[in-house]
């Protein structure tokens, strides 16, 4: 079974893009996390971090701020001002 189809793009770059079984935001709502099956929704990024969890299991930590995370049939497309891989603790 195929995850979630993931893209995260900043202003500048191309982030991280590649398939996750889940996605974890924070929007100006509060945090949200998207798993495979998820209503389609648009919300506004939050400052803060978005954490995706690859099919593989892998976790990947974004710090973002500003833009946009949009969900349609398993495809999660987050559009920020700026964003960067977090680096590793």
């Amino acid at each position: 079974m195929a995850g979630l189809n993931v893209s995260v793009v900043s202003a500048e770059q191309r982030v991280w893009e590649g398939s996750a079984s889940q996605v974890i935001a924070r929007t100006v709502d509060g945090e949200i996390g998207i798993l495979r099956g998820h209503q389609p929704m648009l919300a506004i990024l939050a400052e803060g971090e978005i954490r995706v969890t690859t099919d593989g299991g892998e976790k990947i930590t974004v710090d973002a701020a500003g833009g946009f995370l949009s969900v349609d049939h398993d495809n999660v497309t987050i559009v920020a001002g700026t964003a960067s891989i977090a680096a590793a603790a």
